[in-house]
């Protein structure tokens, strides 16, 4: 359990690093942070002392704390610096090991030091990352957004980077509200090909599953809707599955078992979110004693380790993976040493947007129109 200094101090700390408090501003007094964290003067007194040796806040006689300028700080320690945090929001399974690597060779070669950070999603997994990477000396951020289809509440920790001359670039997806640099695919062209090759082979029962706290899973569900309309094909609304990353396990499964196990209307074809979400429906589909083509058709989407992985190869979205990674590092790179040799230069730095491509495997069949 937490000292009761320790919550006032790391309070205060996290202030500091969301932007509360400017440099060389002052502080809350005494009084003032005793009634706000109903503790005793002691305990304020040595919670404050501790930042103010740890170099976070400073006092004047007579005037009060203040908080430090720890841009001046970190200014004298530029030569000794050289390092890149990459925050993912998962690092060891799927894609992202691939994107890592592509990154961290390009960073290992231009003398880098790579940190990597996972959020698993969580925004205050995030928040916390944020503040350890404010707290040390980094140049440069490579940052895929957490749950990013919604407001993000960390948004102070990113004008605070800002602030503080930390550079950062996003990959995958993006805060909206930022308007950062990025590096992402087009998920709307990418929703709308899965499922056009679908209608192509004459399918009209399309089941879409989207993750709808990432804005991956919001533009691949608008390309699913946009297919449909292009070619006049009514969508029944119990055919579009959302979900969130916690439910990611289970909502897909109880709710694709529902739709099969229905007397009428049983889907053709099954446009996934992605390649791990597919391979979780090819066990209900093999529980169900349904062959894949031949009863029913799937597209996955990044195209995986996981769409040759499995009995059956899966027809999937190309995600370029390495590529992203390398190009981020390379953007990242550019825009540190930009910063470091205090170039002012007017050059544009624009978001890369890859184009999907389909990848044709064994998982899609054409069918008739007496199976439609």
């Amino acid at each position: 359990m937490q000292t009761k200094y320790n919550t006032v101090k790391q309070a205060i700390k996290s202030q500091i690093l969301a932007g509360a408090y400017e440099p060389n501003q002052k502080i809350s007094s005494e009084n003032e942070l005793m009634k706000e964290f109903s503790v005793s003067r002691h305990t304020v007194r040595v919670a404050i002392g501790e930042l103010v040796n740890e170099g976070w806040l400073y006092r004047e006689q007579g005037s009060g704390t203040f908080c430090t300028d720890r841009s001046i700080q970190e200014s004298r320690n530029q030569q000794s610096k050289k390092s890149i945090a990459i925050i993912t929001t998962y690092i060891s399974d799927y894609i992202f090991p691939s994107i890592i690597r592509g990154a961290e060779s390009y960073l290992s070669e231009n003398g880098y030091q790579v940190n990597l950070y996972s959020t698993n999603n969580d925004i205050e997994n995030e928040k916390r990352i944020l503040e350890s990477i404010l707290s040390q000396q980094t140049d440069g951020v490579i940052i895929e957004p957490t749950k990013s289809a919604f407001t993000n509440p960390n948004i102070n920790y990113y004008f605070n980077l800002e602030r503080t001359n930390i550079p950062y670039i996003m990959i995958n997806a993006f805060y909206d509200e930022l308007e950062p640099i990025c590096l992402i695919m087009d998920d709307e062209k990418g929703g709308f090909i899965q499922t056009e090759h679908l209608i192509k082979h004459g399918h009209k029962n399309i089941v879409g599953f989207f993750k709808t706290d990432d804005i991956q899973g919001i533009k691949r569900m608008k390309g699913y809707i946009k297919a449909h309309r292009k070619y006049q094909i009514p969508i029944n609304p119990k055919n579009i599955i959302s979900y969130y990353s916690e439910e990611k396990r289970t909502k897909p499964k109880d709710e694709l078992e529902i739709l099969l196990s229905a007397q009428t209307d049983v889907p053709t074809g099954l446009v996934c979110y992605n390649d791990e979400l597919a391979l979780l429906l090819l066990d209900v589909l093999r529980d169900k004693n349904l062959k894949v083509p031949n009863d029913i058709s799937i597209v996955g989407y990044d195209d995986s380790f996981l769409a040759e992985a499995s009995e059956v190869k899966l027809t999937t979205v190309k995600h370029p993976k390495n590529k992203m990674g390398e190009a981020a590092a390379e953007l990242i790179v550019d825009l540190v040493q930009k910063n470091n040799q205090n170039n002012k230069d007017n050059k544009e730095y624009e978001t890369i947007i890859y184009d999907p491509e389909l990848v044709i495997r064994k998982s899609t069949k054409k069918i008739s129109d007496d199976e439609t």
